[in-house]
């Protein structure tokens, strides 16, 4: 399963964008099928999966990501594998084209689980991951958002046309969940957060059990939405539990996450999860949530 975010798509939106999102979600669904169906692991899949969002402009995250109060990108993704509870995380980093790639090398690397700004980008440079210009990220969208939000004094959500970040629109954070064929469950966010945010801010998409969690015992989720709202209730781990305590499955452990999100914080945002046993599922509070999802000897569906 994999989504590129959450929030209220007008069908105006919907009519101009609607082809482009779901030919890009069928396209990452496509590829993570094919690396499942030849034996790669869960958490290298979902970081394939991401990587390829990363790369598509369409979305926020990567190449695609919002420009801060600065003018300038700040990125975050997280990712965790279920086998071991391994994880890493990165927030607050620039000049990485996949921001994901880095996390999977914190965990991949038995350290630090979560590294931030500088830190995080001194440990690319010693990994040798991949950097690039400012260029890269500043596209003419981008920059039009940017100058949007700064002459209404006010941060923005990702593809809106006129909205704060307190009214309607789209929260553009992507992610992935899979289960491969040891039955090993795996998880992945990664997010430019919001237009014209203040320089520093973190949202729910790096922290572990908040916009991510992944635990072979229970299930995988990846989260998008309100950060805040998120990082509060912990959705992804209370999700988890659900699955873990009340011996819920994705579908009823879901319910229950958006229900108490909803109810505690009026949280805004979406999830998507994968079960131990392999069930699928997804929620949302919001009018529209970008994702799908594909099992094995099926067709992929696509739901905006």
């Amino acid at each position: 399963m994999v989504h590129g975010g959450a929030g209220t798509l007008d069908d105006a939106r919907q009519r101009a964008m609607g082809d482009a999102w779901r030919a890009a979600i069928g396209t990452v669904l496509a590829h993570g099928r094919r690396l499942l169906e030849r034996g790669d692991c869960a958490v290298e899949v979902v970081e394939a999966c991401v990587m390829l969002l990363e790369d598509d402009p369409l979305f926020n995250a990567g190449r695609g990501s919002v420009l801060n109060e600065a003018g300038a990108v700040e990125m975050d993704a997280a990712i965790m594998d279920g086998r071991d509870l391994a994880a890493g995380a990165v927030a607050g980093v620039h000049h990485l084209p996949n921001p994901v790639a880095l996390a999977s090398r914190l965990l991949r690397d038995n350290g630090p689980v979560m590294l931030v700004g500088e830190g995080a980008m001194r440990f690319a440079a010693q990994c040798g991951i991949t950097q690039v210009s400012d260029d890269y990220f500043l596209l003419a969208e981008r920059l039009a958002q940017l100058e949007q939000a700064r002459a209404g004094q006010t941060t923005m959500l990702d593809h809106v046309e006129a909205a704060p970040a307190d009214e309607t629109g789209k929260y553009g954070t992507v992610g992935a969940v899979a289960r491969d064929i040891h039955g090993h469950l795996a998880a992945a966010t990664s997010t430019g957060g919001l237009v014209n945010k203040r320089l520093g801010r973190v949202g729910d998409s790096p922290l572990i059990g908040a916009g991510v969690y992944a635990d072979d015992e229970t299930c995988a989720v990846s989260a998008t939405g309100h950060g805040e709202d998120f990082m509060r209730c912990v959705i992804a781990k209370t999700i988890a539990d659900h699955v873990d305590m009340q011996g819920l499955d994705a579908r009823q452990a879901t319910r229950a996450g958006m229900d108490y999100l909803l109810r505690r914080v009026r949280g805004r945002g979406g999830v998507i999860v994968i079960d131990h046993h392999g069930n699928c599922a997804s929620g949302f509070t919001t009018r529209n949530m970008i994702h799908g999802w594909i099992e094995h000897g099926a067709e992929a569906v696509v739901r905006l």
